[in-house]
């Protein structure tokens, strides 16, 4: 009787690095998909090549939901696809989709949902329920990582690549690829912050196994 009680535990235990494995493909999947239908909406302001997405928004919910290494990777691996040619953000693929005036956006759009998912997996360890300055540093991180950071590559390579001579320059970037968007980002992260807090501790958790 004790050796079957054991031989159960066992299977038990092993059957958890599957499970959660299973699940870590599944939710990237998911927020791999969510990325995508983000860069397809879109609207452009004809001053800029940069368009308003939901692209950032979808990196804020997919770095605070599935934590750090998930999160990476569902954006990670939708942005490699899209480097080799398939059409899976704003309808174009390649390298010229990753070199054009909004590389340097999207080089830094895997890293925001990592460090997103970082601080996120941090500040809901071992809790389901945040108080009110742990929220505020949620929200603070989510805009910091989610928005703030791309800018970091995004701005100077928008000044590399643009041949205007009205936005060539790192100050024409700041008013063709930052500014007009600054209310916008602001108000995702409000909205993706209220949205982890009220799903992250419902969902199932998916840490990679050690």
């Amino acid at each position: 009787m004790s050796n079957q009680s054991s031989s159960t535990e066992t299977s038990a235990r092993s059957s958890v690095p599957t499970n959660q494995w299973i699940k870590g493909i599944v939710f990237t999947a998911l927020f791999g998909a969510l990325f995508i239908a983000g860069s397809f909406i879109k609207i452009n302001l004809g001053f800029t090549p940069v368009p308003i997405t939901l692209q950032t928004f979808t990196i804020m919910l997919a770095g605070g939901l599935l934590g750090a290494v998930y999160g990476f990777w569902s954006i990670f691996i939708v942005v490699a696809l899209t480097a080799l040619g398939l059409p899976l953000m704003n309808g174009s693929g390649g390298i010229a989709q990753i070199t054009g005036p909004t590389g340097g956006f999207i080089w830094m759009f895997p890293v925001s949902a990592f460090l997103i998912g970082w601080v996120s997996d941090r500040i809901f360890a071992r809790r389901k329920k945040l108080n009110r300055m742990q929220q505020l540093s949620l929200l603070l991180s989510v805009f910091a990582f989610g928005s703030l950071l791309v800018y970091v590559s995004g701005i100077p390579w928008l000044a590399h690549v643009l041949d205007n001579a009205k936005y060539d320059t790192f100050t024409g970037a700041l008013r063709a690829g930052m500014y007009p968007y600054m209310p916008g980002d602001a108000i995702k992260a409000v909205v993706a912050t209220f949205i982890i807090l009220s799903l992250k501790p419902i969902l199932p958790t998916i840490r990679p196994t050690k």
